[in-house]
């Protein structure tokens, strides 16, 4: 059986929401990326990117998947060790990014240099998820939104080209 895509984009998005990730969040993070090489850029234009990104198959996945893992190590379900990685979110883990270039994946490579600076720079949303404070496990999703943006902001410089340029 094959679910629908509108299924899993529903349920990947109600996720995000549920995790405390808004549209706006997101938007933030793609303006951060792309404002210095296109100057009019709105946070309209990047929650249209943002939802063709959340429209593809594969960002449902990853969503839905990281997201579970997360909520399995707050319920302190997964086995050990693994259950200690991801609650503590071990640096030298690497599935969470390998997971979210998945996501990066679908808009070429820019993507990856995109997601390489917000992964280490943290703006917006992505420093309070990333923070280890309260009671939620946010080891898969700070990387995921941070792909998310990423992918958006790549699908929007493909999309323009020309303003995708800093002119000297």
């Amino acid at each position: 059986m094959v679910i629908k895509g509108e299924t899993l984009e529903r349920k990947a998005r109600q996720l995000l929401k549920d995790r405390g990730v808004e549209m706006e969040d997101l938007a933030e993070l793609v303006l951060f990326l792309q404002k210095p090489y296109m100057e009019n850029l709105d946070l309209a234009t990047c929650i249209e990117n943002i939802d063709s990104v959340l429209s593809k198959r594969e960002v449902h996945n990853a969503i839905i998947t990281g997201i579970q893992l997360d909520i399995l190590a707050e319920e302190k379900k997964l086995l050990h060790p693994l259950q200690e990685i991801i609650e503590e979110d071990e640096g030298l883990y690497g599935i969470d990014e390998i997971l979210a270039l998945s996501i990066v994946n679908v808009y070429g490579s820019i993507g990856f240099t995109n997601y390489g600076y917000i992964d280490k720079v943290k703006p917006g949303i992505l420093a309070k998820l990333n923070s280890h404070e309260g009671p939620h496990v946010h080891t898969f999703l700070d990387d995921i939104v941070g792909a998310i943006a990423a992918a958006a902001a790549s699908r929007l410089a493909h999309s323009q080209p020309d303003k995708s340029m800093i002119t000297q």
